[in-house]
C-alpha cells in the first residue's frame, strides 16, 4: 500500500526518510503560521522556538510537497516509534493531529493530483498540545525566532530555509516572507548597534 505525506515546513528541504517521489503542489483552504513552540528542535523548554504548523482558511492554499512511499520497511522505518532515524513520529511529535487531505498540482485545477495525503497539524488545543504557541505579531514572533536556538540549530535557519524552499517552489507565502522580513531587520539592527 502506498503511503503519500505532505511535508509544509522542514519536510519540504530535508524529508530524512526514504521516499519514491517527490511532488510540489498544495492544499486547499489551510494557511502555514509561525504559531508552533519548538522546545525538541529549535529551541528549548526554556525558550522556545517557533516554527509552523497549519490553520484552517477558508479559500487559502498552501504550498508544499508531498513524498510518495511506497516500500512496507521504509513507512515502518518513517513511522516507527523506537526506530533511531530521524522518523516522522519522532520529529513530528510535537504534532498533536494527523489530517489525510487533498493534494493539488495546478493552481487552477480543481480535481486533486492526489487523496488521502497525511499531514501533520499542531492543534490550538492546549489540553492536547502544550507547545502551541498561537498567533502574535510579526515582530514579537520575529524577535522570538532571532533568540531561539536548539539542537537541530537556530529557529532562524529553520525560518530562512523554508523561506528558500518556498522561492525554489516559486512560491509566495507572505507569513513567511513578512517574517523572514523581520528577523534580518532585526539582525541587521543589532549588528549596527554591536559594532
Amino acid at each position: 500500500m502506498v503511503m503519500w505525506v505532505f511535508g509544509y515546513g522542514s519536510l519540504i528541504w530535508k524529508a530524512g526518510f526514504n521516499f519514491d517521489e517527490r511532488i510540489v503542489g498544495f492544499i486547499k483552504d489551510y494557511r502555514r503560521v509561525f504559531y508552533q513552540g519548538s522546545t525538541d528542535h529549535r529551541g528549548t523548554p526554556e525558550f522556545p522556538g517557533r516554527t509552523v504548523t497549519l490553520e484552517p482558511a477558508e479559500g487559502e492554499v498552501c504550498w508544499g510537497a508531498a513524498y510518495k512511499i511506497s516500500k512496507k520497511e521504509d513507512q515502518e522505518i518513517a513511522l516507527e516509534v523506537d526506530s533511531y532515524l530521524k522518523h516522522l513520529e519522532v520529529r513530528e511529535k510535537q504534532y498533536d493531529k494527523k489530517a489525510y487531505l487533498h493534494f493539488f498540482t495546478e493552481p487552477t485545477g480543481t480535481t486533486p493530483a492526489l487523496s488521502g495525503v497525511m499531514v501533520y497539524i499542531a492543534s490550538p488545543d492546549k489540553k492536547l498540545n502544550v507547545n502551541y504557541l498561537g498567533p502574535a505579531s510579526i515582530e514579537d514572533i520575529a524577535k522570538q525566532i532571532v533568540q531561539a536556538k536548539g539542537p537541530s540549530g537556530p529557529n532562524r535557519e529553520y525560518l530562512f530555509k523554508l523561506e528558500e524552499a518556498l522561492l525554489q517552489f516559486e512560491c509566495k507565502d507572505k507569513h513567511v516572507s513578512d517574517l523572514a522580513n523581520e528577523v534580518r531587520r532585526i539582525i541587521s539592527e543589532r549588528e549596527l548597534t554591536a559594532s
